[in-house]
């Protein structure tokens, strides 16, 4: 239904944990897909769920790696629910690739495999694409996204170095979709953080539109704004990685997780249009939840 890439640049901050954590409390039916060409890593982190319920691990070679094997002659939607897997407490994963070597291989899958899940209904799609370098193949993936999500710390060399990607990544994705800023930082100051992040990178969002060999004006870059803030929460996130006991679902990661997840579908197709069920065993109720489901309330 729809696709949103979360990416950061340099240490790619929290990537994997917001997607999980966006991905647990996401109010339509949703599916986090490891997309980091550095390779994925929920199999070390986050327990699967067998077909009895109980906890097993996840398969590495269930997922991204499966489906580009069967992709060379064309890769559909339908195909994607074959590849993922369930974590404890119903979340679908779609695992990544084990290592950077990997990686070179699969440049092609990048663009079809946008398609494939912007068409992917009626689940909403959280692509970890880690962290972007230069002339990333990612890009094709972007391309197809409804929204593109960069996640930065308030610090000033994280924010210079995002500033900088910014300006390359809107030039590639001219005429592609929109492209927003989470900025990690202490929930209980969020305001002054946001607004220097957003002072920063106001150079990067102005600069000017480039012109084609003919001298007209090409497609414009996307539009770059600063979404809100994310909850820079160490305990939260080590209780989301299942290294801690006691409950996730009070945490500030969380909290400031459910607040950005109700913005992001607000901006997205049919925000307030969640399907009445599902489609397929492998796809979970996209109903809001109260509770942050087992896998991510910590192990006791």
């Amino acid at each position: 239904m729809a696709l949103i890439a979360l990416a950061a640049d340099k240490g790619a901050p929290g990537v994997t944990t917001a997607a999980v954590a966006l991905g647990a409390v996401w109010p339509r039916p949703v599916l986090v897909a490891e997309c980091d060409q550095a390779g994925g890593d929920l199999v070390y982190r986050l327990p699967a769920q067998d077909g009895d319920g109980a906890e097993a691990m996840l398969n590495p070679s269930r997922g991204l790696l499966s489906l580009a094997a069967t992709a060379r002659r064309g890769l559909r939607p339908d195909q994607i629910a074959e590849h993922c897997q369930r974590l404890v407490g119903g979340l679908d994963v779609l695992v990544g690739i084990t290592n950077a070597e990997q990686a070179q291989a699969m440049t092609w899958l990048w663009g079809p495999l946008g398609r494939a899940f912007a068409g992917l209904a009626p689940v909403d799609v959280l692509a970890d694409c880690g962290r972007l370098g230069a002339d990333t193949p990612l890009t094709e993936l972007m391309r197809e996204a409804d929204l593109v999500v960069l996640l930065t710390r308030a610090t000033l060399e994280q924010v210079a170095h995002l500033r900088e990607r910014v300006s390359a990544l809107t030039e590639s994705l001219r005429g592609g979709p929109p492209v927003g800023v989470l900025v990690l930082a202490d929930p209980r100051d969020f305001r002054a953080p946001i607004a220097e992040v957003d002072r920063i990178l106001a150079g990067a969002r102005n600069r000017g539109h480039a012109v084609d060999t003919g001298g007209q004006p090409g497609p414009p870059p996307p539009p770059v704004s600063v979404l809100g803030g994310l909850a820079l929460d160490p305990k939260g996130a080590e209780l989301l990685s299942g290294q801690w006991g006691g409950r996730l679902d009070r945490s500030l990661l969380i909290r400031s997780a459910r607040e950005v997840a109700g913005d992001l579908v607000g901006r997205l197709p049919s925000a307030g249009h969640a399907p009445e069920q599902p489609v397929g065993p492998d796809v979970r109720d996209g109903a809001p939840r109260q509770d942050v489901p087992h896998h991510v309330e910590g192990r006791r």
